[in-house]
């Protein structure tokens, strides 16, 4: 295993840098770096002058901390120099610890060893990912719980149930000339029966789960010149999207992430919504109806300075079964007309807004966020990672189809296939059977350093 380098705070220009290695060369750079004895058995942060090995130049007068193998975080001898934060020194830092005879890390690659030398697992691993990219307390509180392995001790009953059953055909198979009797195979299934509710009640929290890590997907609809590009701006509180006051000014989708009362929310503005025959507008139809399929919310934006539209009737009947909110939008003009809230409103929460004098767009916001307030009443672990969500349900469907072979009396070699296959599923959550093109696409998504 070589020894690999690389930069573990943000890069540009800062207070503290900090450079950080990992491997088997570890103790030789530092000497080399310093030009000075190390007492490596002082496990404490030492103030060093570091100098260039190739020119003996200072580099920087800066602490290092030396953390010796086992006890680290990689499993391996660990350095990490906290320097000066110029651009400048630490490049020449890196380049001179490349020098000596390190790499430069690859994604997530510090993270990756401390998985491969039992530090922790890989959903703690991906914990670490997610602490780093958490925008909001309740995602801090989900990424926390899986990085102290909670998802780990949370699965460790079914795979002992798995195992159980496991062991039961394996040993039938063995021992036991006849199929099982009647009494045992009921058992058998009212077990499986238990563990498959068990698993698809976790799954189940993915739909909370995933608004927690990645945030709340709002699309702004409605019909062409009802103001959405204008409500969009002022949701966001920039001009980020063109506004006129000519119907069908936004042909494309266009999104924005900002933060509501801690919460992550990403906008799309989209174009209106009509029959034409532009066909660059068609396609910007088109593509606000993908996107309206995406959102964890619709708000749809109405024109209260005219009598609703067959458009805009359409466009209610045609979301009411989606979660969304409505904004009765330019409340300013003269012509804006009350009793339109009357007929909108049994269908959804309805504000009324100016996107032109900002009158009830802070209402707006509340109530965008009030839609899904239970996200933070969730004091238990959620699946917030897609790929755990996906094999959570694999492992349901496997254990579902075994079920039913058991009941049909299908030989135990058979039903022994689909429980190996349900126990190799979660371990893959884990890491303890993840193939390595997985890990890859993994930590991929990491930050180097880390």
């Amino acid at each position: 295993m070589d020894t690999i380098v690389a930069l573990a705070t943000p890069p540009g220009r800062s207070a503290i840098g900090l450079v950080r290695l990992s491997g088997p060369s570890v103790r030789e750079i530092l000497r080399a770096l310093v030009a000075d004895q190390i007492d490596f058995a002082a496990a404490h942060p030492l103030l060093r002058n570091i100098v260039d090995p190739r020119t003996g130049d200072l580099l920087d007068r800066s602490i290092v901390t030396y953390f010796a193998a086992p006890r680290s975080f990689t499993g391996e001898d660990v350095l990490e120099i906290s320097c000066h934060g110029s651009p400048l020194i630490l490049r020449r830092l890196i380049d001179a610890a490349i020098y000596l005879g390190a790499r430069l890390a690859d994604p997530g690659e510090f993270t990756l060893r401390a998985l491969g030398n039992g530090k922790m697992n890989l959903s703690q691993a991906e914990a670490i990912r997610d602490l780093i990219n958490a925008r909001s307390d309740a995602a801090l509180r989900q990424a926390f719980r899986q990085m102290n392995g909670e998802l780990a001790r949370r699965l460790q009953p079914f795979k002992d149930q798995l195992v159980a059953l496991i062991v039961r055909f394996e040993s039938a198979i063995e021992f036991v000339e006849d199929d099982l009797p009647q009494v045992e195979t009921n058992r058998v299934v009212k077990a499986l029966q238990t563990l498959i509710a068990d698993i698809s009640s976790l799954a189940a929290t993915f739909d909370a789960g995933h608004l927690v890590r990645d945030g709340v997907k709002v699309t702004v609809t409605g019909s062409p010149n009802a103001g959405k590009s204008s409500i969009f701006n002022r949701l966001l509180g920039l001009d980020r999207s063109i506004v006129t006051a000519v119907p069908g000014t936004t042909r494309d989708t266009l999104s924005e992430t900002t933060t509501i009362g801690g919460m992550p929310v990403t906008f799309t503005d989209t174009a209106g919504i009509r029959e034409t025959k532009d066909e660059i507008e068609r396609l910007g139809v088109s593509r606000t109806e993908r996107a309206m399929g995406d959102a964890d919310l619709l708000l749809v934006v109405i024109d209260g300075s005219i009598e609703i539209q067959p458009d805009d009737l359409e466009l209610l009947r045609k979301t009411e079964d989606r979660r969304r909110v409505l904004a009765l939008n330019k409340s300013d003009l003269a012509e804006f007309s009350n009793h339109l809230t009357d007929r909108v409103n049994g269908h959804s929460p309805t504000v009324v807004v100016s996107a032109k004098t900002g009158a009830g767009v802070d209402q707006l916001q509340q109530e965008i966020v009030s839609q899904f307030a239970s996200l933070d009443e969730h004091e238990g672990l959620l699946i917030t990672d897609a790929r755990h969500y996906d094999l959570l349900s694999r492992t349901r469907d496997e254990l579902e189809s075994t079920a039913r072979l058991i009941k049909s009396g299908t030989g135990e070699e058979i039903v022994l296939t689909g429980l190996h296959n349900a126990l190799r599923l979660l371990d893959e959550i884990t890491g303890e059977t993840t193939t390595e093109d997985i890990l890859t696409q993994i930590f991929l998504t990491f930050c180097i350093g880390k």
